[in-house]
């Protein structure tokens, strides 16, 4: 797209007023300040030629005013600037509520469901970068970890901070829900989600998680469940008396009852995870579903361009000095 200019300062362009009296002054001397002669009659002098110090003499006016002319343009400080267009771009406001319990060391997953949880929706982050993405956990109680950011840097940070233990112990599914959506309830964003990971029941909290789900669906948010867990059974790390760790089998229980109600209330999905690749495809199929276009008014950033008049200026006034000293030396 082609630049245009525009001026930070265009009132010094009153300036250029100033040039009419000097022209207008150029021209009454021209006229007046010539030498005269008494003849008889002009006739034999209606063809004498104009000579190049004649046209030169005027050119080098010329230039100079064109010279002050770029230097008034120089004090207006012209900037560069493409045309504005719209565009469109991808953006919505998401939460994602993830369960901290001890439940979530469970070694089903590589290197464990915390971990893995942590490494996909990393990987979920990443690829939204347009999208403010806050994120709240959850175990006995709930708090948000970090509030609707676009700075996915420092989201990132606090993800890798995450450490089951944080906070007392249990699974309060409808106090983590309820947190997602007071984060999200103000919000003015065209589609508002919470991606709610956990692996067990709900047994703790103030809130039932129906509750949480018919306050999301209030505010318009969709909220997508996810359960993580093996079918069966998963090896879980014990401390032995002696310090050590040991991997013991315990069942799995998941409230998938629970999980599919809430996703159906708010018109959302529920997935299960059993394994670290599962879990990837259910990002990257929520991915999909949520890519809602919004259209942005874009810019580009402005250049300062006083630089191109500034030697425009320098040029014409050399180049005047150099004509009048080569051609013109004995003229005014």
């Amino acid at each position: 797209m082609m630049d245009r200019y525009t001026f930070a300062n265009p009132e010094f362009f009153y300036l250029l007023l100033l040039l009419i009296p000097i022209v207008a002054w150029y021209i009454f001397k021209h006229r007046t300040s010539s030498a005269t002669i008494q003849v008889s009659t002009t006739r034999g002098l209606d063809k004498a030629p104009v000579t190049y110090k004649h046209i030169i003499y005027h050119a080098l006016f010329a230039m100079k005013m064109m010279a002050i002319a770029a230097l008034i343009a120089v004090l207006a400080r012209p900037q560069a600037t493409e045309n504005w267009q719209n565009v469109t771009t991808e953006g919505i406001d998401v939460v994602i509520a993830l369960d901290i319990s001890g439940s979530m060391l469970a070694r089903d997953f590589t290197p464990d469901r915390l971990e893995a949880a942590k490494d996909v929706a990393m990987e979920f982050i990443a690829g939204r970068r347009d999208d403010k993405i806050g994120l709240v956990v959850f175990s006995g109680e709930s708090f948000t970890q970090c509030p609707l950011t676009t700075d996915h840097a420092v989201l990132f940070n606090l993800f890798r901070d995450i450490e089951s233990g944080m906070i007392e112990d249990g699974t309060a599914i409808g106090n983590g829900l309820a947190t997602a959506v007071s984060r999200l309830k103000d919000s003015q964003a065209i589609s508002k989600v919470v991606i709610l990971l956990t692996d067990g029941e709900n047994n703790r909290g103030q809130i039932a998680p129906v509750t949480a789900a018919e306050i999301a669906k209030t505010y318009g948010i969709r909220v997508y469940t996810i359960g993580v867990g093996t079918i069966g059974t998963a090896p879980y790390p014990f401390k032995t008396a002696f310090g050590t760790t040991q991997l013991r089998d315990v069942e799995v229980k998941i409230d998938e009852e629970t999980l599919e109600e809430i996703a159906q209330l708010t018109d959302g999905q529920y997935f299960r995870a059993t394994d670290n690749e599962k879990l990837k495809e259910i990002y990257e199929e929520i991915d999909k579903l949520e890519k809602s276009k919004i259209d942005v008014k874009e810019f580009s950033k402005k250049d300062e361009v006083y630089h191109r008049f500034a030697i425009l200026a320098a040029v014409l006034l050399i180049l005047a000095a150099l004509l009048k000293q080569l051609f013109v030396r004995n003229l005014p």
